[in-house]
């Protein structure tokens, strides 16, 4: 089985919150490391996506790989690029 992993770098305007995660991360920058394997049998490449992890710094300075879906992950960028009414939070909308 061939795999391959790539990395993308996702920045956030606003501090925001993942499904599956209690904690409320900070805007700012975020890497996301996205690993795929190579469909057998076709006459052609193609791959598929086996998953997804955000890097997350904590206060110590420790990085953690979390696993985080691609629907999920694109759903957090879409609600930090969507206007807000002055005064109104993320978590308020």
């Amino acid at each position: 089985m061939n795999i391959r992993s790539s990395r993308k770098r996702v920045s956030f305007a606003h501090s925001f919150t993942l499904p599956g995660y209690v904690d409320q991360l900070p805007a700012g920058p975020y890497d996301i490391l996205i690993e795929e394997e190579l469909l057998q049998g076709l006459s052609f490449e193609a791959w598929r996506r086996t998953s997804t992890y955000i890097m997350v710094s904590d206060r110590s300075g420790r990085d953690e790989m979390r696993p985080v879906t691609e629907k999920d992950l694109e759903a957090a960028v879409y609600r930090d690029l969507a206007p807000r009414p002055p005064g109104v939070a993320q978590n308020e909308r």
